[in-house]
């Protein structure tokens, strides 16, 4: 049975490769799964994709929606 889940997904990315400056910032998702680790697994593909910059991606699945 598949659930939708309340994903946020912590993402750190340097603005230039040759600067120590970065950003940081959270994202959310809604994903659809049958469990909280393949909801985990699918936020962290989506934020990848979503931040390619990206060097630290902190994912928790913070509640059930449905």
């Amino acid at each position: 049975m598949y659930h939708t889940y309340e994903v946020l997904v912590d993402i750190k990315e340097y603005l230039e490769p040759t600067n120590n400056d970065c950003r940081r910032e959270t994202t959310r998702y809604e994903i659809d799964a049958q469990s909280r680790q393949t909801a985990d697994s699918m936020a962290k593909v989506q934020a990848r994709t979503d931040h390619p910059q990206g060097i630290e991606y902190d994912v928790r699945v913070t509640r059930l929606l449905k």
